[in-house]
């Protein structure tokens, strides 16, 4: 494709833009773009257009510039547009040091470490370890101005996915700090813990894992807020590893519930009863509270304000599910009265967490008069309805004028036993009519005005790779592009039909064998739709002669249908353009008249049937082109795009099993059945380990059995027994003579759903 072989105006633009003269750039470019079109800004387009072309100038080669075209849409999704500086800022870090390398399994790994950490905020933290690892086992030769790169940065790179799946932010944190530590002058050693092959990184891994991770109950949180609390707000993890001087708690603002990344269970309450209760007080204030002036109050007196203020909201929760008491109750601190020395330290929070205590805890136990007092004004004003923030403020007010001391004023806090954690910062309960430190201010993300996609086509999709060797997933290894295979002449393949005529006068005998019978009847029921003559009359005999009589007199009719839904995945691989042996014939052309009579065949029996065929040129490159959809009949469309099949390029057999399964899945039927329809073993041009792909295709196999979805494999290598078995197990059939194909095809079909 040419500079010039654009036909949209804007899609020129864009191209001009990128300047990049790699030619694996020119074949996916527009696809890229159409995601892009559809996620970003006019001004995050033009700056992923920017980015994009400063990557593709750093001399790194043509993978860099291929993985963040791919991968940009899906982190700005997920993060915003506003983390493209600091991650350029990290690859202009790792370009300027000896770890240019990095950048590409940096940008690869980026979208899914992004999916799992939800905010910017996460994201630099993320950046911050990766960029310290950089820096600590980053070396220079003794004597000499030569430096070698961080061994472990690009296995830490290619491991995050992973490792954001088991640990928190700070989990991370700790498990890349004990391998800097122990293996920053070992880089052999180094390579393997970031790697995740040594035994030391398992165990530290697994003396990380603790709590319950939100990425892995952000649905079920979702769903607890839309069902109890009718409420939709965006849910937002923090993390609490880097915040040396006040740790962050739970609160909500504009861009919605910010919660803890990770809970652990205390108290026999667990990690995710917990992420309810925090959720559980935010909706609250979100009912209940009204915002009050805050430059009227002193600093204590607001935090007096606000002990109470939460105490009201969680008395009007556990009125609506009282199950939640039980839950705050276990995680409310219980201080005991005499544990503050009130002549050398400030008591005002210990004296505010045992009144809040004790606002919640009939059984609280304390003997102070004024707790005691207040818990009662407190009940009589709640008692008359929800009251109002209004109310309960003034209330506030009167306990700390009755309670007040000299001492509340010194320097030395008491905070044993009273933080309550699972209450928010009450930020929002605040108004202030002048500047202060203690006002937020946020961008408001609804001001981005998006814009539509000005090309319409479908964006490329991400597909995991495994890789055998460390026996994880590669996530969003691979770029498929999906599109409507054109059209050629449907006459071609109406003539292949007629030169098989006497073939498809057998396979209709056999067809009619398998089509679905209209009623079915069912003896033998003691209730049905009519009487069964038959073993009536017999019962009838057995009773004038003294025996018992069958009860079972009935029958009832049942419809005999198939109920199946078959997936036709075809290679279009270079390798189809060879002429078979002894024939003028190639494989490709066997290939359309074997499809054309199986197509012919199902479309007689009625099932829903989708024909779809692939190539691929690289993993950025996997190519998808639908010839029939399973709504579609076998007509001049369809025939139409069969008779212009062509094959180039190579197999990535993995990914389009699983396209093609995404697609079978959402197929109401009783059985789903793939076939796949291949001339060789997967293979492609940037896989110089020949198993990679074979291992790959066979834990696809698996996926799509524990969804549901039977393959079977035809073959048409004669040495395919030497690696199909590997992959489909006993699920395959070889034709080794091809001239054969367009008979054997249809006749296993019949055989795999009679």
């Amino acid at each position: 494709m040419t500079e010039t072989a654009y036909e949209h105006p804007l899609m020129k633009a864009y191209w001009k833009q990128l300047n990049s003269g790699f030619p694996q750039v020119r074949e996916v470019f527009e696809d890229c773009m159409v995601e892009a079109l559809a996620v970003l800004s006019r001004e995050g387009l033009s700056a992923y257009l920017d980015a994009a072309g400063f990557i593709g100038r750093l001399g790194r080669g043509v993978e860099p510039i291929l993985v963040f075209l791919e991968e940009w849409p899906s982190v700005a999704q997920a993060l915003g547009e506003e983390a493209l500086p600091p991650v350029m800022e990290a690859i202009k870090a790792m370009q300027k040091s000896p770890n240019g390398k990095a950048i590409a399994p940096f940008l690869q790994t980026l979208a899914p470490v992004a999916r799992r950490q939800h905010s910017l905020e996460q994201l630099r933290h993320y950046l911050d370890i990766a960029l310290d690892l950089m820096q600590r086992t980053t070396g220079s030769i003794h004597g000499h101005h030569t430096t070698f790169p961080s061994p472990g940065l690009p296995e830490f790179f290619q491991q995050a996915p992973f490792l954001f799946a088991q640990l928190s932010m700070e989990g991370v944190r700790n498990w890349v700090e004990y391998g800097i530590r122990n293996y920053s002058r070992h880089p052999e050693r180094q390579i393997e813990y970031f790697a995740l092959k040594s035994a030391d990184s398992r165990a530290v891994l697994q003396r990380e894992r603790h709590g319950v991770l939100f990425a892995d109950v952000e649905r079920k949180l979702d769903l607890y807020l839309r069902g109890l609390w009718q409420d939709s707000e965006t849910l937002v993890p923090y993390s609490t590893a880097f915040d040396e001087l006040r740790k962050p708690i739970p609160y909500y603002d504009k861009l919605g519930m910010r919660v803890p990344d990770v809970f652990d269970s205390r108290n026999e309450v667990k990690g995710i009863d917990r992420y309810r209760a925090v959720l559980a007080h935010m909706v609250g204030h979100r009912r209940w509270t009204s915002q009050v002036i805050a430059d009227n109050y002193s600093p204590l007196q607001r935090m007096g304000v606000e002990f109470f203020e939460d105490c009201r909201i969680e008395t009007l929760l556990i009125r609506e599910y009282p199950g939640l008491k039980k839950i705050f109750l276990a995680l409310h601190p219980h201080p005991g009265e005499d544990d503050c020395d009130q002549e050398t330290m400030s008591c005002l929070r210990h004296r505010l967490t045992m009144l809040s205590r004790a606002l919640l805890d009939e059984n609280h136990g304390y003997k102070n008069p004024a707790i005691l007092e207040f818990v009662d004004r407190f009940h009589t004003l709640l008692a008359r309805g929800e009251s109002s923030t209004r109310e309960i403020a003034d209330l506030a007010l009167a306990f700390s004028a009755r309670t007040r001391r000299q001492s509340d004023q010194y320097a030395n806090v008491y905070f044993d036993n009273t933080v309550i954690d699972y209450r928010d910062d009450n930020r929002h309960m605040w108004q202030f009519i002048e500047d202060s430190d203690d006002e937020d201010y946020f961008d408001d993300p609804d001001k981005k005005q998006k814009k539509e996609a000005e090309v319409q086509t479908l964006p490329p999709r991400h597909y995991p790779e495994w890789d055998y060797n460390s026996q994880t997933y590669r996530p969003d290894w691979v770029s498929l592009y999906e599109a409507l295979h054109p059209k050629g002449n449907a006459a071609d393949i109406d003539r292949l039909l007629q030169k098989h005529a006497a073939l498809a006068k057998r396979l209709k005998r056999m067809l009619d064998l398998l089509k679905p019978q209209d009623k079915v009847r069912i003896r033998y029921q003691e209730e049905g739709s009519e009487l069964d003559l038959d073993v009536a009359i017999r019962s009838l005999i057995d009773f004038m002669g003294g025996a018992t009589p069958d009860p079972r007199i009935n029958m009832s009719h049942r419809t005999s249908g198939r109920n199946i839904a078959v997936s036709l995945l075809l290679d279009l691989s270079e390798s189809l353009n060879e002429k078979v042996a002894g024939s003028e014939q190639t494989v490709l052309e066997l290939s359309q008249e074997a499809v054309s009579l199986l197509a012919w065949s199902i479309e007689r029996l009625g099932d829903p049937f989708a024909i779809g065929g692939f190539h691929s040129n690289t993993r950025h490159d996997v190519r998808y082109m639908h010839i029939k959809g399973y709504r579609e009949h076998w007509n001049d469309e369809v025939k139409a795009r069969l008779a212009a099949m062509q094959a180039g390029w190579s197999t990535r057999m993995g990914a389009a099993m699983r396209h093609a399964a995404h697609y079978l899945e959402g197929q109401r039927a009783d059985k789903k059945l793939l076939l796949i329809l291949t001339d060789g073993e997967p293979a492609d041009v940037d896989v110089q380990d020949g198993k990679l792909l074979i291992e790959d295709a066979r834990r696809a196999v698996k996926e799509l059995d524990q969804k549901g979805i039977f393959t079977f494999c035809i073959n048409l290598d004669p040495k395919a027994d030497e690696y199909v078995s590997d992959i489909f197990g006993h699920r395959y059939a070889v034709v080794d003579n091809i001239q054969r194909l367009p008979e054997k095809l249809p006749q296993l079909f019949m055989a795999l759903t009679k």
